[in-house]
C-alpha cells in the first residue's frame, strides 16, 4: 500500500505576500495529488478508469513532467533526463514503479520550488512554444493545472475506492 500524505498539510496564508502565497497553494494541491495514492496498492494505482486510460499514477508522472517543464525549462534551469517521451508522460510502462513516479514528482517540485525562490514573480522566461510568461503567470497556471488534475484524480479515486476530498490530515 501506498502511503505518500505529509504529516500536515501547508495553509495558504490569510494575508501573506503574494508569492508565499501562490506557492502555498500549489503545495496545498501536489499534497492533494499524492493523498489520491494514499492507501492503494499498484494495481488500483495503474488501473485505467476512463476510456482514454487515466490513471491516478499516470497523473502524478505528468504532473512531474510538467513541473519541469513549466518552472525550469521555461527559466532556462536544468532538468534531469527524463526516460519518456513528453507525450508519453500519462502513459505509465510494465517496469516503472509507483516509488520511482513518487520520487520523480518529488524532485520535480523541489526543483520548481527552487525557481520559485530564487526568481521574482516578474522575472520572465519563454515557455515551450515560445510565448514570453513571468514567473507569477507559471505559478497561477500550475495551479490551474494541477487543480485540474487533482480534479481528475479525484473521480478516479472516488470509482476505486469511494473515497473523496482534499485531505485525512490536519493543517499546520
Amino acid at each position: 500500500m501506498t502511503n505518500t500524505t505529509p504529516k500536515r498539510i501547508e495553509r495558504v496564508p490569510f494575508t501573506g505576500d503574494e508569492k508565499s502565497t501562490l506557492l502555498a497553494s500549489l503545495n496545498q494541491h501536489r499534497d492533494i495529488a499524492l493523498w489520491k495514492l494514499d492507501g492503494l496498492d499498484d494495481e488500483q494505482l495503474r488501473r485505467p478508469l476512463t476510456p482514454t486510460g487515466t490513471n491516478l499514477l499516470g497523473l502524478v508522472k505528468h504532473l512531474a513532467a510538467i513541473e519541469y517543464g513549466w518552472f525550469c525549462e521555461t527559466f532556462g534551469y536544468g532538468t534531469e533526463k527524463l526516460w519518456f517521451a513528453p507525450e508519453d508522460d500519462m502513459v505509465l510502462s510494465p517496469d516503472e514503479t509507483t516509488a520511482q513516479i513518487v520520487e520523480l514528482y518529488g524532485r520535480a517540485r523541489a526543483a520548481s520550488d527552487r525557481v520559485v525562490a530564487e526568481l521574482d514573480l516578474d522575472h520572465l522566461g519563454t515557455s515551450w512554444d515560445g510565448t514570453t510568461v513571468s514567473l507569477r503567470w507559471v505559478l497561477v497556471h500550475m495551479i490551474e493545472d494541477t487543480v485540474r488534475h487533482t480534479g481528475h484524480m479525484d473521480i478516479v479515486r472516488e470509482l476505486i475506492d469511494g473515497a473523496t476530498g482534499d485531505y485525512r490530515t490536519t493543517w499546520d
